[in-house]
């Protein structure tokens, strides 16, 4: 599994919330504390000076913390946890810090720091299963699978069938090596959103993997120049396809914090079918969390109170 997207330097001037009308919704609402993502990803710092910390937790058993600070996957899951549960007011985009963050560490610290930090999918799959059972609504999966061995794919399917049975989101990276074709065993499974990047020009990035399954159940985020925090304080820039994830992550824990009666079905549509005709290429739309708003203001969907 490779998770980690390329780090940039160069600084455009494109909001990232603003490329995917995240602006209006956040201002409704930061989330509800009964509203709980689960970060599948590296472990975080959790004692960061920007983290929304009241609401964040660690499953059952688990650590949660980085050891290593300079590790790689600290540094991408400390990135991703900014970017949904960061204080408002920070240079992360912060988008649900009242939310509840269940982070989940699949990440080894021990790789070196030039090493992209991986875990098998047996690993991912037994991870789905304890966040499903620790009460998450959605899984943030900002990673991509490369090779498994024999039986693999099936113990990942069958964690992916567990989710839908139990009503929970999936939102996973499209992946970062630029192919065209049929995507990964998450990416594949029909119930998750796979989330591909965009760059600031409006146009996907060459990096992102695109295909079938992104073109007609997939979603851009904003995957270049975003900033979030860094595990040894301030903030640092990022770009690929795991950084565009907890930007349809956001937007689907604020919908859900907003119209709590929604199914976990209405959610991914209204993400997926906000503003947009039909599907004809292997590039899906970005994101509109305005529109999805509107669209689930507009039917029968009860709301909560903001």
């Amino acid at each position: 599994m490779n998770a980690i997207a390329s780090f940039i330097t160069e600084v455009r001037s494109v909001d990232p919330v603003e490329f995917v009308r995240l602006a209006g919704l956040m201002a409704l609402t930061r989330g509800r504390p009964d509203v709980a993502v689960a970060l599948v990803d590296g472990p975080v710092t959790l004692d960061h000076p920007d983290l929304a910390t009241r609401n964040l937790r660690t499953l059952a058993g688990g650590a949660g913390a980085c050891v290593e600070i300079e590790s790689t996957s600290c540094r991408h899951g400390t990135f991703i946890a900014g970017v949904l549960a960061a204080r408002r007011g920070s240079e992360a985009p912060a988008i649900a810090p009242d939310c509840t963050l269940l982070i989940c560490p699949i990440f080894s610290e021990a790789a070196a720091a030039w090493q992209q930090p991986s875990a098998t999918p047996h690993v991912l799959a037994d991870a789905i299963i304890d966040c499903v059972d620790g009460g998450a609504w959605i899984l943030n999966l900002s990673a991509a699978l490369t090779t498994g061995g024999l039986g693999t794919d099936r113990h990942l399917r069958e964690a992916l069938d567990y989710t839908v049975r139990r009503g929970v989101l999936v939102i996973a990276a499209a992946g970062n090596q630029g192919a065209m074709g049929g995507g990964s065993p998450i990416t594949r499974h029909p119930w998750v959103i796979p989330v591909v990047a965009y760059a600031q020009s409006g146009r996907a990035l060459a990096q992102s993997n695109v295909g079938r399954a992104s073109g007609l159940r997939g979603v851009g985020g904003p995957g270049e120049g975003v900033i979030s925090l860094a595990p040894e304080g301030g903030s640092v820039l990022s770009a690929g396809t795991s950084v565009a994830v907890p930007f349809v992550t956001g937007a689907a824990a604020l919908l859900w914090s907003l119209f709590p009666a929604a199914t976990a079905a209405e959610i991914k549509n209204v993400l997926l079918s906000s503003g947009v005709g039909r599907r004809r290429t292997v590039v899906p739309p970005p994101l509109d969390a305005w529109a999805a708003y509107e669209v689930l203001s507009a039917g029968r969907v009860r709301s909560a109170t903001p």
